[in-house]
């Protein structure tokens, strides 16, 4: 986990942020840091203001009011030298048309001053034995591989992953999360949206959960358990009756249950979840 020195700032810092689209306000008076080489995960409903927000801390929409600043500078008025320091990995997966995987790395290593060997992203990506494919022959995993490949090649300090897994098979999906992982711990700023808990829970260091357009809760996803009750849910089938009892103390409560003998069919013990959590926070449990 990112552990900020006394003398850094955050790599992404938000006060007060706000957006709204005629009578719509997506974005609300939003506080926000994260952290330099931190993995950060930002959740929320559909039309929470998620989206809003990542476009305007990359510097494509322009907010109403409210300080930002990323990797020390105002991303609404951030020149060149800014942009080659930011990676955008957008949902959508890339088409290059005709050209083959490689073909498409060295065109946007060209477009930087300093870029990473595209051999040697293609191989971190695991895209090194299809480089000379037609990038529109390449399955949609490996395109969304391709998409973070182009996100990394200009070496950036931060890189904004928008749904990165939206449509990936299970296995698809962790390998993508090693990459991350990789990514994370060559010391790159990792910024992402999801939908999945899953991947919030196994990749990120600290998550935001917005709902209303406003931070509701940041925390680590084990903490973040914490903001609903952390009592057990017991549940066991005694006959045709289904009996299901909450309590900090399941154990001693299965061994009263049971003390005659009886059997306690289909017993299960569950705590809450990270999806209990984010489920209460957005006002949905």
């Amino acid at each position: 986990m990112a552990v900020r020195q006394a003398d850094q700032s955050p790599a992404v810092i938000v006060r007060g942020l706000s957006k709204s689209y005629g009578q719509l306000q997506a974005v609300r008076d939003l506080d926000l840091d994260v952290d330099y080489g931190e993995i950060f995960a930002i959740l929320g409903p559909n039309g929470a203001g998620k989206s809003t927000t990542i476009e305007i801390l990359e510097g494509h929409r322009k907010r109403d009011s409210g300080n930002v600043r990323v990797l020390g500078e105002d991303p609404g008025t951030a020149g060149r030298s800014w942009r080659a320091k930011v990676g955008i990995v957008l949902q959508e997966a890339s088409d290059a048309g005709m050209l083959t995987v490689s073909e498409t790395v060295h065109m946007f290593a060209n477009c930087y001053g300093t870029a990473r060997v595209p051999e040697e992203v293609l191989e971190l990506v695991a895209l090194g034995s299809v480089s000379d494919s037609k990038v529109r022959t390449l399955s949609g995993g490996q395109r969304r591989r391709l998409d973070v490949a182009l996100g990394i090649i200009n070496m950036p300090k931060l890189v904004f992953l928008d749904e990165p897994t939206t449509g990936f098979d299970p296995e698809a999906r962790r390998r993508f999360w090693d990459l991350i992982r990789l990514l994370a711990d060559d010391g790159t700023t990792i910024l992402l949206t999801t939908h999945y808990l899953d991947e919030a829970a196994a990749l990120a260091d600290r998550v935001a959960v917005i709902a209303g357009g406003r931070v509701v809760a940041v925390d680590s996803p084990q903490n973040l358990i914490g903001y609903v009750s952390s009592a057990a849910t017991v549940r066991w089938r005694r006959g045709d009756a289904v009996h299901v009892e909450e309590t900090d103390h399941p154990t001693e409560l299965i061994r009263q249950r049971s003390k005659d003998g009886a059997e306690l069919a289909e017993l299960t013990v569950s705590r809450p979840t990270l999806e209990d959590a984010y489920l209460h926070l957005i006002g949905l449990k």
